[in-house]
């Protein structure tokens, strides 16, 4: 049985395009959610956030598509597409669309 939902297997895909943006929301689809990992897609409309908070896992950020903005303890970061940065666990992080933003998180318990 596999873990992983909302995602076709056996077949290339391109992950920018498995989440849509819609305007004034952040929209996400969980790939994966258990004990040990947690991998979502997000499509931020340009504008919207996610406001301050922490994470008991690291996570990784990766741009699909578009610029945002990573917040961590204070210190903001531009990511465009193609870029990564990590989120270490406890420490307080944000993300806003500074346009329409899409990002892929995988975060590590």
């Amino acid at each position: 049985m596999s873990i992983l939902k909302n995602i076709k297997q056996s077949e290339v895909l391109e992950l920018k395009n498995l989440v849509n943006y819609a305007e004034g929301q952040v929209v996400s689809k969980t790939l994966i959610q258990n004990e040990g990992v947690g991998i979502t897609l997000f499509a931020f409309a340009k504008g919207e956030g996610i406001s301050t908070h922490e994470s008991k896992g690291d996570a990784i950020v990766t741009a699909l598509d578009g610029t945002g903005e990573i917040t961590i303890n204070d210190k903001t970061f531009t990511l465009q597409a193609g870029e990564t940065i990590v989120m270490p666990a406890n420490q307080p992080h944000a993300v806003f669309g500074v346009e329409n933003f899409k990002m892929l998180l995988v975060v590590a318990f």
